[in-house]
Order: structure tokens, then sequence, then C-alpha cells
């Protein structure tokens, strides 16, 4: 982590966007201090009576991972290597990622709020409910294994958020499509800088870099919202039954997972690596043998048809 922090600015510069020049939630959402307001929220609540029930869950469920970035931050601020104390490299490219993260729980919120079509009572409930259940995803402080997480975590999200832009757009949401778009963007940039991180340990420390891998492949990589509930119910009910609407929608499917995995497999070109230990070419084996098995396993998956009623969405 010390080797790798004197390039932390540059990639800061590179994959980051400083706060003058980022787009920012009201630049999507009616503005409060104009006559057209209330003639655009009409508008939003008008456009939202088109979205299916389903596409309504999706969306809160995307909203409450992103509002849950306490959670991540403190979580990622206690890696190895990162200076939460005496501010470092990495400690300042964190907050500078947290800074843009922030936004899109910010512009969901509003717009889900503005549309009448949710219980923002129960959605804060549960919100509430994961940030403070905390954050576990198996990676402990090793550097390497969050590295792998977020590689993993910001491409599932890039396509969540670009999946759910494309069915605003069918439905003729335009406003709706445009904000998810520009979410998904930054979601594909922080990807790139978190895949451009284990690129750079694989240069310099390959075996440990390759176990890291394997070891977060084989535990497998857990959604964030991993310990959404909503109120009344124990910890984890909720987020089978968001999956299951993810998947029905197709905005987030088994296959995309191991879409997922050979593409990270083939960015940092795992066949290729020569000269590793004995442990590490057993891992890499396992690595490259995953994909068509996991695929197999995604084909006899069988998604419930009838939609879970949440507390968030109304049903109607």
């Amino acid at each position: 982590m010390q080797h790798l922090e004197k390039d932390v600015q540059s990639l800061i510069e590179k994959y980051l966007i400083p706060v003058e020049k980022i787009w920012q939630p009201t630049d999507f959402l009616p503005d409060p201090t104009k006559d057209s307001f209330y003639e655009e929220v009409r508008e939003i609540r008008e456009l939202s009576k088109e979205l299916p029930y389903d596409f309504w869950v999706v969306l809160v469920g995307d909203m409450i991972t992103e509002e849950a970035l306490p959670s991540y931050e403190s979580w990622l601020m206690d890696v190895e290597g990162v200076g939460q104390i005496e501010r470092n490299g990495w400690s300042t490219w964190l907050r500078h990622w947290t800074g843009e993260e922030n936004r899109h729980g910010d512009v969901l919120n509003k717009y889900l709020y503005l549309s009448g079509r949710v219980n923002m009572r129960e959605i804060e409930k549960t919100t509430q409910y994961l940030i403070s259940d905390g954050f576990d995803i198996g990676t402990g402080r090793d550097p390497y294994k969050n590295f792998v997480y977020t590689s993993f975590q910001e491409l599932a999200t890039y396509i969540s958020h670009n999946r759910v832009a494309k069915i605003a757009k069918q439905k003729g949401n335009k406003q709706l499509a445009k904000m998810c778009k520009i979410i998904s963007g930054d979601e594909m940039r922080h990807h790139h800088a978190y895949s451009e991180f284990v690129e750079r340990i694989f240069a310099v420390d390959p075996n440990q870099m390759m176990m890291a891998f394997h070891d977060m492949m084989k535990r497998k990589i857990a959604m964030p919202a991993h310990f959404l509930r909503e109120s009344g119910e124990s910890i984890g009910t909720a987020f089978e039954e968001f999956s299951n609407t993810a998947q029905r929608l197709g905005v987030y499917t088994s296959n995309d997972y191991v879409d997922i995995l050979q593409k990270l497999i083939d960015r940092w070109e795992i066949g290729k690596m020569t000269g590793l230990n004995e442990e590490a070419e057993k891992a890499r084996d396992y690595l490259m043998k995953l994909p068509p098995r996991m695929y197999r396993l995604s084909e006899r998956m069988k998604i419930p048809e009838n939609s879970y009623q949440f507390k968030w969405v109304d049903p109607a």
C-alpha cells in the first residue's frame, strides 16, 4: 500500500472529478425556487404511474444501498494502509470517492420522495437498519481483498443503474433515465480505478494478490445490501426478495455475476500470469475454471414469478 500510495494523487486526477465540475443532484430535480416547480413535480408523479411495481422495488433497493454509504466509508477507512487519523494518500482517495458516491443516494432519495409511489418512512427505516446493522463482506482489513471487492461491486452497480435507466427510457421517463445513466457512469469510472489498483498490485505482489482474488471468489461476493431488512423483520430477509425482483426484471442476474467475474479475469490477464508459486498457481487454476461452472449453475436457477409485497412500495 505504501508502494502504491505515491501514485494516488495522479489516480485521483485520472478517475475522480473535482467538486466544481461534477454534476449535483439538483441538476436533475425540479428547482423549488422557480414557479415551474409544482408543474415539474406533477410531471414526475404522472410519469411514475407508467412504471411497474418491480421497477420501484429495484429503484428503492438501489437507493438504500447508495444511502448506506457511511457504512462503506467506515469499513474502508479501517483497511490496512489507509491513514484515517493522520491523513495520507489512501484516506484522501476514499474521502473523494465517498463524496462522489454520496450524490447517488441523494438524487435517488429526492426523486423517490417526489414520485408519490413509495412509502418514504418505511424506506428510511430500512436505510437506518442497514447502516446500524453494520457491514461485513469477509474482506477484513486486507486491502487486496477489499480492492477485489470494490472492483467487482462497482461494475455490478454500473449494470444495475444502467439497466434501470434503459427501462425508464422505454417507459418514456427521460429524466429518470438520464439520472440513472449518469450514476452508472460514475460507477464505471470507479470500477476502472479499483481495477487499476489491483493491476498495480499484481505487478509487484502477484502471489498474494492471486490468493486474495481466489479467496474472495471462493467465498462469493456479498452485495452491500446483503443485510437489507424491512421494519419488523430479521436481518437479510428482504435481500433475497429484492434479488429475486432484480432478476425477474433483468436488472441484475446470476449471469451478470459470472460475467463480471470473467471480465475481471480477462482484464487482469489471470490466464497469462507466470512465475507464480505453487499455491498461487492452484488459486489461478481454480479461478480460470470457475466461470463455466457458475454459468451451468445459473442456468438451473429458478426465479419466483410472484412479486413479494414490500412495505416500501404501494402495489397499486
